[in-house]
């Protein structure tokens, strides 16, 4: 993986990119001073003092005493896993005591960017409650298999409509033609994304739970299957 990506993927776990640059030195070379990783990394001596100074507060790096002060970075599965079990603690403490007004999701909402419709559409498939209806490019339904999984393994209704047979066992597939880019999802009868799912950072959907559009969206999906089971009883 190119560095730039190792060094975005390390920021996603609090670190800055600075940080990230010394960690990632240290980690691809062994334990050093910070001087020695000033001159491999070119960030200056000050601030790579800085950086390792919020390292080891964030439990990224350990340091040891000896005759000069030497850090090694923490093993990164390691690191990462204490991440996630502190923000896992920290998410229990604020669902039990940040409470908000029932969610209104009558009217219109936009979702941008990939990830972020990404995990919409994730934690939309994560509550449902009884079927979901999925039209998507094969390349955007893998990416959902394991909630797709978890709902049939569930016993809830799954209708794929999709370019190529997915292969969920126990999932309702219809063949269609390719959409690239096109991502339509209904849960409950109740909810709706829809809209681009590509990879491009100017990526819409719109979510909404607004009665009649779900209702239009959910008569447009049936129109479609009933169309595929006509076209496919004539062949």
């Amino acid at each position: 993986m190119e560095e730039g990506n190792l060094l975005e993927k390390l920021a996603g776990f609090g670190l800055t990119r600075q940080e990230a640059a010394i960690y990632l030195c240290l980690y691809q070379n062994g334990e050093m001073t910070g001087y020695e990783a000033s001159k491999l990394t070119g960030i200056s001596r000050s601030n790579v003092y800085n950086g390792l100074s919020g390292l080891t507060e964030k439990g990224a790096v350990y340091r040891r005493e000896d005759t000069a002060s030497k850090y090694i970075a923490v093993d990164v599965e390691e690191f990462c896993a204490n991440k996630i079990r502190r923000m896992e603690e920290d998410k229990i403490y604020l669902t039990g005591n940040l409470l908000r007004p029932q969610e209104n999701c009558d009217g219109y909402f936009t979702v941008t960017g990939p990830n972020n419709i990404h995990d919409k559409a994730a934690n939309m498939l994560k509550e449902t409650k009884q079927r979901v209806y999925l039209s998507a490019a094969i390349e955007v339904i893998e990416g959902f298999r394991q909630q797709l999984t978890v709902l049939l393994l569930d016993g809830k209704k799954v209708v794929l409509l999709t370019d190529e047979d997915p292969k969920l066992d126990g999932a309702i597939f219809y063949r269609k033609e390719r959409e690239e880019n096109q991502l339509r999802l209904i849960v409950d009868s109740a909810y709706v994304l829809t809209g681009d799912a590509g990879k491009c950072a100017s990526d819409t959907c719109l979510y909404t739970g607004q009665k009649n559009f779900v209702s239009v969206f959910k008569e447009a999906l049936r129109n479609e299957i009933k169309l595929i089971e006509l076209t496919r009883s004539r062949q």
